[in-house]
């Protein structure tokens, strides 16, 4: 494992939002790009045909919950994330920090790292660096994150300050043992993907000095990209996007910036604007399963009463399966039957929705209209509420 088969290249600008490639070892992925979220390595109500009809490039998985159920050891006897859930394509998995946030409850954090009760059987684990590390080279994931320390919003400046160093001597334990399995130190773990690349992420809160602080002293650790961490906590929109602008600015050029569980439809097209590179966020796949669908006029909950006789697919201007073949009548009886069709048939527009928004962004960037195009996405959600 002696080098990361990572690349990134910037094919367009317009102000600060960027298009690019990034090349793993499972292929390219254009950005900007958005992950939907496969928690357990699959994305909830649709299977990996339905994921390649929407064109998805990469997907997100999660340490934690693959750490404990079927367990890192068990998948990499079976070759790999890829290889045991038969994705060919680019993966990207979390360190475990966030959940590990929100189990709040059932955790306890150290310099050594987080020691938390399992939520499944209640069992007594320790994540440090070096296990997140560990686990995510055996599930082989194409970019793996570092543990992280992520605080919720509002937080004491020494809370913050303290937590943001520890995320810093974290990171540092991390890629010295990414670089130790790299040169063969394996100590027992199983390297399923030699070319697996390593994000950094910078914490502290929404205090500038500390955002750059990180930026700064986690860029210096030498990572192939960076994520930003600790925001989508419960801070104001505007604080969150002004946290963002700044720390893309401190922020190597020729590197993707992820910006780590944010992702309203605005949100996507802001933080573009704002420099950044990749998403991820559960609210397409969560939200449809709870009868919320996005469209290009706003929101509707599909349980409205109004909607009982409506012939109208949820989205005139959507392409989508859903939206060609089902009427919201038909998708409202679904929803209120409780039957799987309905999480499934919502799931696959909200996702469309996200990655055709993306693909626009995409365009409009490669146009130099990226301005006009966030303009009239605007006016359009927050024009009337659709009918």
């Amino acid at each position: 494992m002696s080098t990361s088969a990572f690349d990134f290249r910037v094919t367009d600008t317009d102000g600060r939002a960027r298009r690019g490639v990034m090349t793993t070892a499972h292929g390219d992925v254009e950005t900007p790009a958005f992950m939907p979220v496969g928690t357990q390595g699959a994305v909830k109500g649709l299977t990996h045909r339905d994921l390649d009809d929407l064109g998805v490039e990469i997907l997100l998985s999660n340490t934690y919950h693959l750490y404990l159920r079927p367990g890192d050891d068990l998948i990499a006897r079976r070759g790999g994330l890829h290889r045991f859930i038969s994705w060919t394509r680019p993966i990207l998995t979390d360190s475990g920090g966030y959940q590990i946030f929100s189990l709040a409850a059932k955790r306890t954090i150290d310099e050594h790292g987080a020691r938390f009760q399992s939520h499944l059987d209640g069992s007594a684990h320790l994540l440090t660096p070096e296990k997140a590390t560990d686990i995510q080279a055996q599930l082989g994931s194409d970019i793996a994150m570092v543990l992280d320390e992520c605080l919720a919003y509002p937080a004491e400046v020494d809370d913050v300050r303290r937590s943001m160093e520890r995320t810093l001597r974290w990171a540092g334990r991390a890629r010295n043992r990414l670089l130790a399995l790299r040169e063969g130190s394996a100590d027992g773990v199983v390297v399923t993907n030699p070319g697996q690349a390593q994000f950094g992420i910078v914490q502290g809160g929404v205090l500038s000095e500390l955002r750059e602080a990180s930026a700064r002293q986690t860029v210096a650790l030498g990572f192939e990209a960076y994520a930003i961490g600790g925001l989508s906590v419960g801070e104001p929109i505007e604080v969150m996007y002004d946290v963002v602008s700044q720390t893309t600015a401190w922020l190597p050029q020729d590197r993707p910036r992820y910006l780590m569980g944010t992702g309203t439809p605005e949100d996507l097209v802001e933080c573009v604007a704002r420099g950044v590179d990749l998403f991820d966020c559960v609210l397409p796949t969560r939200n449809a399963r709870n009868g919320q669908l996005f469209t290009s006029q706003g929101r509707i909950n599909i349980d409205n009463a109004r909607f009982a006789e409506d012939e109208r697919p949820v989205d005139p201007e959507c392409g989508c399966y859903t939206c060609r073949t089902f009427s919201r009548a038909y998708l409202r009886h679904l929803f209120n039957t409780r039957e799987i069709n309905a999480a499934a048939l919502n799931t696959l527009h909200n996702l469309n929705f996200y990655l055709d928004t993306i693909r626009r962004i995409r365009e409009a960037i490669r146009f130099g209209r990226f301005e006009s195009f966030r303009r009239t996405f605007r006016e359009q959600l927050a024009g009337q509420a659709p009918a």
